[in-house]
């Protein structure tokens, strides 16, 4: 089976697991979250962006800076994270084309559907699981999201 080449989600996911996992309270800089999550810290550092904005992470600048998990774990949900790291993306990949083919066309319009029938079961399967789930190893039981709900 053919792998994804956008990862941005398994790296967040990853690394707000990692956080969450933290007990010390210290801020991990993005050194060590590169290194756990073997990507380059500049890739981990845009993948954070994102989750911060929508405030589940903050960065303290220094040489003892670096990101924080700044709200509980089960209060973020897998679905959450993929919109904020995929957005309005097509999940299958859809491409190009031409658009004077007319079995091109017919094509493109049938996969658009199934596009977001895929999208719209992926974000249902992903809002029953949170970042507590997966540090507890829970994600084939529902738990924290879905008693949330």
């Amino acid at each position: 089976m053919a792998r994804s080449t956008n990862t941005q989600f398994a790296v967040a996911v990853h690394v707000l697991t990692y956080l969450a996992g933290r007990t010390d309270g210290a801020p991990v800089n993005s050194a060590e979250l590169s290194g756990s999550t073997r990507v380059n810290a500049v890739y981990v550092r845009r993948v954070l962006g994102p989750l911060r904005a929508a405030g589940f992470v903050r960065s303290q600048p220094g040489v003892n800076g670096g990101w924080e998990l700044v709200v509980p774990p089960e209060s973020i949900p897998l679905s959450r994270v993929w919109s904020l790291l995929q957005g309005d993306d097509p999940v299958l990949g859809l491409h190009g084309p031409d658009p004077t083919c007319a079995v091109g066309r017919g094509v493109q319009k049938a996969l658009a559907q199934l596009d977001h029938g895929v999208a719209d079961a992926l974000a249902s399967h992903l809002g029953r699981f949170t970042v507590a789930d997966v540090l507890a190893g829970n994600v084939g039981q529902p738990t924290t999201a879905s008693s949330s709900l």
